[in-house]
This record gives C-alpha cells, sequence and structure tokens, in this order.
C-alpha cells in the first residue's frame, strides 16, 4: 500500500466534486479511482421510505467505473456546485486504517455559513493507493 496522508486524500476527493473544467474533473476522477472503482450511495432517507413501501428492504445507488463516476460527480456538480450557491468541503477528520480511509465533508453556501448538508465518506483503496470503493452517507 502507498503512503497515502487521509487528509490529502480527502481534500483530493472533494476537489474533483467542486471542479468545474470538465477535463480536470475527468482527469482527476482517474488518477483518484481504481478504473473498475464504485461509488455506493446510501440515498436520502425520503426515497429510502419510497423504496420500503415498494417492498424493497435496502436501497443503494451505484455508479461502477470512470464513466458512470463521472456521470455522477457531474450530476453532483450541476445541481449543487454550478448554481454558485453552494460548494463541498472536507472536515479535518480523516483518518487511515490499512487500507480504508473515513472522512466528514459539508455543503456550505459560498462565501461562508452555516451547512446545509453533509455526509460521511468510506473509501476503500487498492494496492496502488486508488479507490476501490467509495461508500457515501449523506446526512451524517
Amino acid at each position: 500500500m502507498t503512503d497515502i496522508q487521509p487528509q490529502e486524500l480527502a481534500e483530493r476527493y472533494i476537489a474533483v466534486w467542486v471542479e468545474p473544467d470538465v477535463e480536470s474533473r475527468r482527469k482527476a476522477i482517474q488518477e483518484l479511482w481504481a478504473e473498475g472503482g464504485a461509488h455506493i450511495l446510501q440515498p436520502p432517507q425520503e426515497i429510502r421510505e419510497v423504496a420500503a413501501k415498494l417492498g424493497f428492504d435496502h436501497t443503494t445507488l451505484e455508479a461502477h467505473g470512470w464513466d458512470e463516476i463521472e456521470r455522477r460527480v457531474t450530476r453532483a456538480y450541476a445541481d449543487f456546485v454550478a448554481p454558485g450557491e453552494f460548494t463541498f468541503q472536507a472536515a479535518g477528520d480523516a483518518v487511515r486504517l490499512k487500507d480504508v480511509v473515513k472522512f466528514g465533508w459539508s455543503m456550505v453556501p459560498v462565501g461562508g455559513g452555516e451547512a446545509v448538508g453533509g455526509g460521511l465518506d468510506v473509501l476503500v483503496l487498492d494496492g496502488d493507493g486508488r479507490i476501490a470503493e467509495d461508500y457515501m452517507f449523506p446526512g451524517l
């Protein structure tokens, strides 16, 4: 396993989600995630409740590989960052245990202010130090 500083990885990860340049975003995704990496999201409570009413006992949203991860990141950027009202920032709490990095993040108004959202990410790294699995828990 490579020598990865967890807070530096958390900052690079968040930088992908706020990157306005499409080519830079794509390059950063390819540098951070393994080619077959996954982004696995626990959806918001309201989506889980709808799924439960339909008979699903669990719900996850998943993106696999660079193309799907890029679509996911691009959509989040378009919805939350591009309008200019919010940005994402990593908390200063990143920790690493072997091949797992855990950190919190928040969505804050551009220019400062109280967080309006946030969550927890748990990254499982491959032998090259790239993200093999990214588990996102928004709302925590």
